[in-house]
């Protein structure tokens, strides 16, 4: 690590990678992978290694607004405060919620829960955790009486059979896929076997892919347990010493042969087979599963049938083996020890029990406990949307967007009568609905605690000064609290007093009845607070260094200290497609992008793999209902309407259609995906069905199709369809109208913005084609240029986006920007494959086919492309693979 170097953690996903930030003098910032951190040891993936061009200020929300005007941080404070306790006073404290999220640090997870459950006297506060991960607690909680997830990332190496069940980690956890190639190679027995309707790039590793019919996840589990049983693998010590519930689980599941589970899977006997055996033969397998099976109407289910077949064997507590929930936020695991969900208590406790919640109003000397469940997120917005909730503060997260049914969300916000916000962005889709807004720090400006999808603990600490007027969340909560007359218990002066109580409350009383023990840690002076390693919990007085795995012991969290095995009938999801919406809408994320882009929008490296809202679609379901690859469509649902790009892949189940869920109102004015969502959720968990809704797609046909490049930002573009984003050195538009401008020159200059103001101008124009380039140049340097056509096949953006990094255009240079095309082939380097050194397809393909590059290392070799976070490894193994198939034999 570099002499003087700021140790923290990555803000993105759940894998909770080191990260060492170095800053010069003059400011400039370096993020390197910390190579001592046992999460990644040094890797990070590119959106981790581009953390440092997301840290600027553009965009920032910098002061306190109070109903869209300025104001002082009392005033702010104040006017929450006023609010939440005039409608706790008129309606009571259920009228009141908090929505937050996983990207909150631990400390500020702490104090919220804490003035909402026990001093406000409500728990109605969620989490948009439970748009991701509430059916894998649920799932824990039935089986293990805890959420507990048993292992560690070390079992990726010390396994001999991997299953990725609906986890696309290959985009959504980089760094892990990596590890799990990476032991494949190092370990000739080990075997990877992908679950998932869509063929995604965690298959390029696979031994074993089985595109299962949506929904179906749980039949195919309870296919796995039967033939466990049949096949004798099933473990009679340990079921019999550590379990119940085998015998029913086994009798739910008694009909389900191979050639049953295959056929209402939709899949080949002989490969339903072949995992079966695997699954059966081999001691050491890991079973990782993410969204594919949480989000469901039956998600909570789908963990139980996984979680089932590892019961079964006796796989669980031991190296190489277990059930392991990957989760999708760096501190979703935080946020659930700290009582997250609005059924939860903080430190794994029950709201339900009387005994728990007496220990905690106890503990922390509280004037009234929450005494029963409170609304879950999408029961939540629903009761703000009918007025039963009157007052609500919103914090790190952007519902507006990505809450299912979203524009059902929209509208409860437009009519809450008071909405506060706590953001470190001054314009999301959400902060536009808020009375107040609070400007929060964002990652790099404060410090605490997050613990990642193996319980480990780490600290995220501050490299930068606060900008502005922001403040930490746990400053925005304390404040209120103590304008509310809750002085006391919230007078905490650093997230490390706070971090302490914390661990205190997970102790107390304890004594290993509950899995959730920091208790070890709750003495730590503020200086080893600051110098806290990465540490699994519990730790305890006998475990002080953490502990690695759980329930090496047989023995789990349930009154008896046996674990369930659920007897589990399969459902299908609530809504089948029917004639007016004939295919299915999967929903889920990019490999460069990160929930609302408010982070990795900043980045152009980030915008540059996959700049634009797409469906997926099969090229047969396309050619059916006229859809060019990269044509536009407009996808809809009972519930919404989004226009997108065509994307043809025959990765893409027939009858099923795939989109990304990143894109906001700030960068799309029609790419909302979850606008689109049924709202359907499961009975247990409350999580949604973002997998499965009923859609229609056809052809949108605008009159025309542009793209703008320019220096300078237009945020709303004069266009009826846009969508924008960063580049290199400019911002890029993609642009659709209804009708025909009557002055193009006119329409492109208002496109380019200030860019074209006093500028020279170039203009190419053939009317009868409906064809047009313009340029501005000033000082001989490309400011702006707009290039319209009928349709999206107008000129490579990439060729132009080097233009822009020219400080003086050549007379070949603006010849060829009225032509249309780079003068050479090597001008144009491709839309970018490799994000971590913008390595674009056309320079790979000349790797190939000129250079001779026959193997992902070769191209490593002469380009770097595949040779830091390796995302891009798949992308690059389907190129070579077509250029071979393109070689004459």
């Amino acid at each position: 690590m570099t002499a003087g170097a700021t140790r923290t953690t990555c803000p993105y996903c759940g894998v909770g990678c080191g990260i060492s930030v170095a800053t010069a003098a003059d400011g400039a910032v370096t993020v390197r992978g910390d190579a001592a951190h046992p999460a990644n040891f040094g890797r990070l993936c590119s959106k981790g290694s581009a953390l440092a061009q997301t840290i600027g200020l553009e965009g920032r929300l910098l002061t306190p607004m109070v109903d869209g005007k300025a104001a002082g941080w009392d005033a702010a404070l104040e006017r929450i405060a006023s609010a939440f306790s005039a409608t706790i006073a008129k309606h009571g404290p259920d009228s009141v919620a908090f929505y937050v999220s996983g990207q909150l640090l631990t400390e500020d997870y702490y104090v919220i829960n804490k003035l909402a459950k026990g001093f406000v006297g409500t728990a109605n506060i969620d989490t948009n955790s439970r748009l991701c991960m509430a059916s894998s607690v649920a799932g824990h909680k039935r089986a293990f009486g805890s959420d507990t997830v048993p292992g560690n990332y070390e079992d990726l190496e010390r396994a001999d059979l991997l299953v990725l069940a609906g986890s696309n980690a290959a985009w959504c956890h980089p760094v892990l896929y990596q590890r799990m190639i990476a032991a494949k190679a190092a370990n000739p027995r080990l075997r990877l076997v992908v679950i998932d309707p869509r063929r995604t790039d965690s298959c390029d590793g696979a031994d074993l892919h089985l595109p299962l019919r949506s929904g179906t996840d749980a039949v195919l589990f309870n296919g796995l347990l039967a033939h466990l049983a049949r096949s004798g693998r099933a473990n009679a010590r340990f079921v019999a010493a550590s379990t119940r519930g085998a015998k029913a689980a086994l009798a739910a599941c008694a009909d389900a042969s191979v050639e049953a589970t295959a056929q209402a899977c939709g899949l080949e006997a002989a490969s339903v087979r072949q995992f079966f055996d695997w699954f059966a033969a081999t001691r050491k397998t890991v079973t990782l599963y993410s969204q594919g099976i949480n989000q469901s109407t039956s998600g909570t289910d789908k963990v139980n049938a996984i979680i089932n077949c590892h019961l079964l064997t006796g796989r669980i507590g031991h190296p190489g083996m277990g059930p392991f929930s990957l989760t999708g936020q760096p501190n979703a695991m935080g946020g659930r020890e700290v009582g997250g969900l609005a059924n939860q208590l903080a430190a794994h406790m029950e709201i339900g029990d009387p005994a728990h919640r007496q220990l905690v109003q106890d503990f922390w000397q509280s004037p009234r406990m929450a005494d029963k469940a409170g609304l879950k997120a999408v029961e939540m917005f629903e009761a703000i949307g009918a007025g039963r909730i009157k007052a609500v503060w919103i914090m790190s997260t952007n519902p507006v967007v990505s809450l299912p049914d979203a524009e059902r969300a929209r509208k409860a916000l437009a009519a809450c009568d008071f909405v506060a916000v706590s953001d470190c962005m001054a314009d999301t889709d959400t902060t536009r609905f808020a009375h107040v807004l609070l400007p929060a720090s964002a990652w790099g400006e404060k410090s605490g605690t997050v613990t990642n999808s193996e319980r480990r603990i780490s600290r995220q600490r501050a490299f930068l000064p606060a900008p502005g007027e922001a403040r930490p969340d746990w400053q925005h909560v304390c404040g209120v609290a103590k304008r509310m007359g809750f002085v006391r218990g919230f007078d905490f002066t650093s997230p490390a007093g706070i971090f302490r109580e914390h661990a205190a409350l997970s102790g107390t009383a304890n004594n290993g009845s509950r899995d959730f023990d920091i208790s070890a840690l709750s003495t730590l002076a503020d200086a080893a607070y600051d110098d806290l390693a990465p540490v699994q919990w519990p730790v305890t007085a006998t475990a002080p260094h953490g502990t690695a795995r759980l329930f090496s012991d047989g023995r789990f969290f349930t009154p008896d200290r046996k674990a369930r095995l659920i007897a589990v009938t399969p459902r299908a999801p609530l809504n089948a497609p029917r004639p007016q919406f004939p295919f299915i809408l999967n929903t889920g994320r990019v490999r460069d992008h990160w929930h609302t882009m408010t982070r990795t929008g900043k980045s152009a490296r980030l915008s540059g793999h996959m700049f634009e809202p797409f469906v997926e679609v099969h090229p047969d379901d396309a050619a059916r209902l006229g859809l060019t690859d990269r044509a536009l469509a407009r996808v809809a649902t009972a519930h919404g309407t989004m226009i997108a790009r065509v994307a043809h892949s025959a990765d893409q189940q027939r009858g099923s259609l795939y989109a990304p869920m990143h894109w906001s109102g700030a960068f799309a004015s029609a790419g909302r995906v979850n606008p689109l969502v049924n709202a359907a959720v499961d009975p247990i968990s409350g999580q949604p069905e973002s997998k499965h809704t009923p859609a229609r797609i056809a052809l949108y046909q605008p009159q025309w199709q542009a793209f703008c490049l320019s220096r300078s930002d237009i945020s709303q573009p004069a266009a009826d369809w846009w969508v924008r984003g960063r580049a290199e050195g400019h911002w890029r538009y993609e642009l659709a109208g209804d009708a025909a401008p009557a002055d193009w020159d006119a329409c492109a200059r208002t496109l380019m913005g200030p860019a074209a103001e006093g500028a020279a101008w170039l203009a190419y124009r053939d009317p009868l084609a409906r064809r047009y380039r313009f340029a501005a140049i000033r000082d001989g340097r490309l400011e702006a240029c707009v290039f319209a056509g009928p349709d999206h096949g107008l000129a490579p953006r990439s060729w132009l986006a080097g233009l822009f990094a020219k400080a003086r255009l050549s007379d070949d240079d603006r010849a060829a920007l009225l032509a249309g095309r780079p003068r050479a082939a090597g001008d144009d380097r491709g839309p970018v494959v490799c994000a971590c050194f913008g390595i674009g397809r056309s320079q790979i393909a000349t790797a190939i086919s000129v250079n001779g590059a026959d193997s992902v290392a070769a191209i490593g070799t002469l380009l770097q492309a595949g040779t830091s976070c390796g995302s891009c490894k798949p992308e690059l193994s389907r190129m070579l693979k077509d250029a071979w198939a393109k070689t004459p034999a």
